[in-house]
């Protein structure tokens, strides 16, 4: 029992001078796909996540939904389509987005951590988004190999982010933020929650960025965990990317998290969500769990 405590007392010395570092700095998280599909996972970030307010530091969550509004489209008799990994969303498509990400996604996620004993704010308030968006057109190439602009709708990209108001509603507690933007002229937009993060965290100078993945990171050959890498610089990252070790679902994130430390932000993470408070074990221990990308060694 006192060899326990001695342990956990180890631990927190270790975890001090990080609270010290980041306290009062923004760390935005990215949560999503199959960790938040996983109530018990899903409980365990928000825990890890309320312990990062707890201790002064103010944590911004942006989550994704897509599964979730994959089924509620069905149930409505819509067909999900993708094209160039973006969701086409027409004007009913937009508001089952918009339905499900705030008035489900967000709302259980507030209210969750709530629930943890913290202050959590919604990130979309009254029809109103603090990210500002445009309209995103994708080019994709046929089978002749001719290129064209395919219209997919709603779907934006994000011009600007609202950061006086961001950084207002963090002070007053865990800002959960669904990735829905807005232009000047009211109308909404289904945004890819990769970007959005990694937009929120160049606006604000974030101290890091954190993506929830369901894998322990980046290897060099992806499958062999032998080559994974602990910490890489934007330099090799994008050589992975150009030689096609990070590809499919790794790669918009590494996108992201590149977008990320190219403006501003002082490192990026991706951890496997599913692993036991992987947040705070990537934040407050020396080692860490997953992959950080920073802008050079």
């Amino acid at each position: 029992m006192v060899q326990e405590a001695i342990e956990k007392a180890r631990v927190l010395i270790e975890a001090l001078p990080y609270i010290q570092r980041f306290k009062g700095k923004h760390v935005i998280v990215k949560f999503g796909g199959s960790a938040m599909e996983d109530r018990h996972v899903a409980d365990g970030v928000l825990e890890d996540v309320v312990f990062l307010a707890t201790v002064g530091i103010h944590p911004i969550i942006v989550h994704g939904g897509g599964k979730a509004i994959s089924r509620a489209m069905k149930q409505q008799g819509i067909e999900p389509r993708f094209v160039a990994g973006h969701r086409v969303t027409d004007g009913q498509a937009l508001e089952v987005v918009v339905r499900v990400l705030s008035g489900e996604v967000n709302a259980d996620l507030v209210s969750r951590c709530r629930r943890c004993g913290a202050q959590a704010v919604p990130g979309f308030r009254d029809g109103r988004s603090l990210l500002r968006a445009g309209r995103k057109t994708i080019a994709v190439t046929d089978s002749s190999g001719a290129k064209h602009q395919e219209d997919i709708g709603f779907v934006g990209e994000i011009a600007r982010v609202d950061t006086d108001a961001l950084r207002s509603m963090a002070a007053e507690g865990i800002v959960i933020m669904p990735p829905i933007g807005q232009d000047e002229g009211g109308q909404l937009y289904n945004v890819n929650a990769d970007s959005a993060a990694a937009a929120i965290a160049r606006a604000l100078e974030a101290e890091k960025i954190v993506f929830m993945s369901d894998v322990h990171g980046i290897m060099e050959r992806p499958g062999d965990p032998s080559t994974f890498l602990s910490s890489l610089d934007r330099a090799k990252a994008g050589d992975l990317v150009e030689s096609g070790a990070i590809s499919a679902g790794m790669l918009p994130k590494v996108q992201a998290c590149l977008e990320a430390v190219e403006g501003g932000v002082r490192k990026a993470h991706i951890i496997d969500g599913t692993l036991d408070h992987a947040l705070l074990l990537e934040i407050f221990t020396d080692a860490g769990v997953g992959t950080e990308i920073i802008a050079c060694r």
